[in-house]
């Protein structure tokens, strides 16, 4: 039986959630803690397509069982992303909603006039209600106050809570593709330092924060460095690969008729990178009772590749063409600023925001030595399949 989701399958059920049993338990342990006013602030990191955002979701439904309160944020649905216009009060806008449709869902307040009313009478700046699923949603004005937007709203799920302690364990906050607070780029830090000081003497509410971030990029340490903003408060928590003998012993229990010979299944290990989306995209579209070499999986993965990089593949066309120059330029190794100016013969200085959009992407990384490299070997190998069948790379799609 085949029972592998597609790579992007965020929902998945108790049958195909695979091998995250001991992180899960780790990690509900602490966030368990909240009920005893000790709640953790956590960052929780991986590698694109590892498996984070079906890991929170989990850790959501069985912590909601519990008893606690678990709002979900994902920040790339927010609107101001969406519109490439990323601000702090977008993303506030964003957050408060959220939270309101959690509260709303659990029936935990009562929305309708008496939330119109509440605002009306505290004359706090809003600018309108806007109905979502019935419930009216207020609309911040564009020119309120940065620091008190911050400060209604990151207060607020403590507020909910005080209302509700009778009927709650405590509040969970899981605030998704927060990598991208990136793009704030110079109100980074002080929207960091403001989450900090409202949320670290809060003692019902836990946080975990959660992203596209390798070990090497530089939000971590900004974030839970000795030097970082929670100054080592924060209690980092990282999703590793899948080890090859996990991958076979998951492809036997979801996929049994697929066979392998050693090579075969080494060099499917290889070009999958031990990452679950990859994993599940590649073996849910090879056929069974057909025993794969090394030489045929090679083969198989070089006509797939569309496929099972598409979440990479959409991100690519999405690029400008600038950006896309950029990445091209890295295909053959790692290249300083300067050397990347010259192969697309433009200034160096004029590099800057497209070099940080694609880090704030984690397309590239930028090392010690100050030499940027590709990240995504899945997007790589496609960009050189294209080239190499077409003898052009996909500037737009078809």
């Amino acid at each position: 039986m085949n029972n592998i989701p597609w790579g992007n399958n965020e929902n998945l059920d108790d049958n195909q959630f695979y091998n995250r049993s001991i992180e899960l338990t780790h990690l509900k342990q602490m966030l368990l803690t909240t009920e005893n006013e000790t709640p953790p602030n956590i960052l929780l990191t991986g590698n694109r397509g590892i498996g984070k955002t079906v890991f929170i979701k989990k850790i959501q439904k069985e912590l909601e069982e519990y008893g606690f309160l678990v709002i979900y944020i994902n920040f790339s649905q927010a609107e101001c992303f969406r519109r490439k216009n990323m601000t702090i009060e977008g993303l506030m806008q964003f957050y408060f909603k959220k939270t309101l449709i959690s509260c709303n869902n659990n029936k935990l307040i009562n929305i309708g006039e008496k939330l119109k009313k509440y605002f009306k009478t505290n004359n706090f700046h809003f600018k309108e209600f806007q109905e979502v699923n019935g419930i009216p949603i207020p609309i911040f004005k564009s020119e309120i106050n940065k620091e008190d937007l911050m400060e209604y709203v990151l207060t607020f799920p403590e507020k909910i809570y005080n209302n509700h302690s009778d009927q709650l364990k405590g509040i969970i906050i899981l605030i998704d593709e927060f990598q991208l607070i990136k793009e704030l780029d110079d109100y980074k830090e002080s929207f960091l330092w403001n989450i900090r000081s409202y949320i670290q003497n809060q003692r019902n509410i836990a946080y975990v924060f959660t992203g596209s971030m390798s070990l090497n990029d530089t939000l971590i340490s900004e974030i839970s460095g000795h030097n970082g903003v929670f100054g080592g408060r924060m209690i980092s928590f990282h999703l590793s690969t899948f080890s090859k003998t996990t991958v076979k012993q998951y492809l036997n229990e979801k996929k049994p008729g697929l066979k392998f010979t050693d090579g075969g299944f080494n060099r499917f290990y290889e070009n999958t990178l031990g990452i679950p989306a990859y994993i599940n995209n590649f073996a849910k579209i090879l056929p069974e009772n057909i025993e794969f070499t090394s030489d045929s999986i090679t083969r198989e993965f070089n006509e797939s590749i569309y496929q099972i990089s598409s979440n990479l593949v959409n991100i690519w066309y999405e690029l400008s063409y600038k950006n896309k120059l950029i990445l091209i330029s890295l295909l053959n190794g790692p290249a300083r600023r300067i050397d990347i100016a010259k192969s697309l013969n433009v200034k160096s200085g004029s590099l800057s925001p497209n070099l940080r959009e694609l880090e704030n992407l984690s397309l590239i990384n930028k090392t010690g030595n100050k030499l940027y490299s590709f990240t995504e070997p899945l997007l790589a190998k496609w960009l050189q399949s294209e080239y190499t069948e077409k003898g052009e790379y996909p500037f737009t799609s078809i």
